[in-house]
């Protein structure tokens, strides 16, 4: 159909972007279709999150410093590192739900739509906002589950509060923890009816959630 084949062109335009910048010989293009969209998101994800945690660093410890964080409150390098290698250890898995998502929109399995002028743009807004509003209860809910389930606790989240300390706080502390749920909620929306504009904010949202707290709790 269509429709189909217009998110399929607007994937492989993503793909040709990060992938020929960053796979030489075009050795990705061997590789299966939902190999290529995870690779694309690692990668993608990957440099965004390096780029604009060590921006944020030089910013505000650097070039600010003591302006919008006490000199103590610096973390120091050990922290940042430790915050970088758990990062680096959750990234594949952060990677597999938009990968999976794309997968499905692309085959026709969601009621995702290409263009606002398929629905109008009443409908449009409405489903934005029901979007929007899933999004942000799901993810309160899901980070109190992490709280309140103690297994959940221990072995997924409580790696992420080792971090959370004003002195121990980074930008690479937003994915500080081994696999955040916090996904699943617009994973779960994305998959049902969504536009390819909201597709593209819940793909951006997953990977820019890699630091993107910091800066509202700064």
């Amino acid at each position: 159909m269509e429709y189909l084949r217009q998110f399929k062109e607007e994937a492989n335009w993503y793909n040709e972007i990060v992938l020929d910048a960053l796979v030489p010989g075009g050795a990705w293009k061997r590789l299966p279709r939902l190999l290529q969209s995870w690779l694309r998101n690692y990668l993608g994800g990957t440099i965004l999150y390096f780029v604009s945690g060590f921006l944020w660093c030089f910013y505000i410890y650097y070039l600010k410093r003591n302006v919008f964080v006490p000199k103590e409150a610096i973390p120091s390098n050990k922290a940042m590192i430790l915050q970088i290698i758990v990062a680096m250890k959750a990234m594949p898995w952060y990677c597999v739900l938009p990968t999976l998502s794309e997968y499905m929109v692309e085959n026709g399995w969601t009621r995702c739509f290409s263009t606002v002028g398929e629905v109008g743009w009443p409908a449009y807004a409405v489903y934005l906002i029901i979007y929007l509003v899933f999004v942000e209860f799901g993810i309160y809910w899901m980070h109190r589950e992490l709280h309140d389930i103690k297994p959940l606790y221990k072995y997924l989240h409580a790696t992420h509060h080792i971090y959370n300390k004003q002195n121990t706080l980074s930008p690479f502390a937003g994915k500080s923890l081994p696999v955040d749920l916090y996904c699943i909620p617009q994973f779960l929306n994305i998959t049902t009816h969504a536009s390819n504009v909201v597709r593209r904010l819940c793909l951006v949202n997953v990977i820019t959630h890699v630091n993107g707290y910091i800066f509202l709790i700064q």
